[in-house]
């Protein structure tokens, strides 16, 4: 029985056209600048999201750590929503890194409020001095939540006016572009840097940018060489990210439907707890009847893999993408019927 993995939207295989693109990709030295197929994909992602410079780096994690250390220094303070990915899932590089204090503020599944910002921002000499706010769009831990544009606009205002620098983790900026039927760019211009994955929902094997100014992406470029991220003959792996940014954007909209569809048919299942209308993208927070671990052992057994959420002692996560078909949500119902009852 071969498993249907909802685990991440991170688990896809590149498909027959990208790994032709990544074969045939002309290449050259990155640190010299002298990869072609990196400078193409630099300028398009720059080009869609409204920013003039952008970085190729090998990750979300070091795009979202180089913007931090953009903007902050020693004994900054960052701003961010308390289950943002920059404090969970970056194993302590807010601190570790670049010595700079974290400010975790409460949110609605991963949302602020301006009124938030501007109360937590901290003027005084004996604090640590509050730089930065970092948003995340869509929001992991919050279940694929997209950010409604007025309300990121008047956040990011919030924070300009309390002097911070402003920074995007828009890992599946895509996902929320594409759900809002608004451009990526109209929450990245609004920002001072923003990160993009391409090896999430857009399905390349591997890769991020980080995107600013001029001068940001300029600075980037030394840390991220700091960071140990600056690569060769680089064109081969940003093929496929190219190829996916071409390619791979308005089928995030299948993504979305199946995780719908997911969520309508979990629903109707006794003991289960989901929200359909709360699926904005391509994840959703199910309870189950048993404790995660438990539940998910189970589903494992059934040929269905899935993660924790971090929302609930019953909470797990399932995330549909590029290589989870119609068939497949039909299937992991039947599967997950079979081990309900079992």
């Amino acid at each position: 029985m071969k498993p249907i993995d909802f685990r991440s939207d991170t688990v896809t295989r590149p498909t027959p056209g990208m790994r032709r693109a990544m074969a045939e990709a002309e290449v050259g030295d990155d640190i010299y600048g002298e990869d072609p197929t990196a400078r193409r994909l630099e300028e398009r992602v720059a080009e869609l999201l409204g920013k003039e410079a952008a970085l190729f780096v090998p990750s979300g994690t070091q795009a979202n750590q180089i913007a931090i250390g953009l903007h902050c220094r020693l004994g900054d303070e960052v701003l961010a929503e308390a289950a943002s990915h920059i404090f969970h899932y970056e194993s302590g590089g807010v601190s570790g890194l670049w010595g700079v204090q974290p400010a975790p503020l409460p949110g609605e599944r991963g949302l602020l409020t301006p009124e938030q910002v501007t109360a937590a921002v901290r003027t005084d000499f004996i604090s640590p001095r509050s730089r930065l706010l970092s948003l995340e769009n869509t929001h992991n831990r919050g279940g694929g939540k997209v950010w409604p544009l007025e309300r990121f606009r008047a956040v990011v205002e919030a924070g300009r006016k309390a002097g911070l620098a402003t920074h995007l983790d828009g890992a599946r900026l895509f996902n929320a572009a594409v759900a809002a039927g608004q451009p990526a760019s109209a929450w990245a211009s609004l920002t001072d840097t923003v990160a993009v994955c391409f090896s999430k929902g857009l399905g390349a094997p591997v890769g991020s940018a980080i995107l600013g100014s001029k001068e940001h992406i300029q600075e980037a470029r030394r840390l991220r060489k700091r960071l140990g991220g600056a690569m060769r003959q680089v064109g081969i792996i940003a093929a496929g990210a190219l190829y996916a940014v071409e390619h791979h954007v308005e089928r995030l909209a299948e993504d979305h439907a199946h995780a719908r569809r997911l969520a309508a048919g979990l629903a109707e299942l006794a003991g289960v707890k989901v929200d359909p209308a709360s699926v904005e993208t391509n994840m959703l927070i199910v309870d189950f009847p048993l404790p995660s671990g438990e539940m998910l052992a189970k589903l494992s057994a059934h040929g269905v893999l899935a993660g924790a959420s971090g929302a609930g002692p019953h909470s797990v996560r399932l995330v549909t993408h590029l290589d989870v078909s119609s068939a497949d949500i039909d299937e992991a119902l039947t599967r997950i019927r079979r081990a309900l009852a079992g």
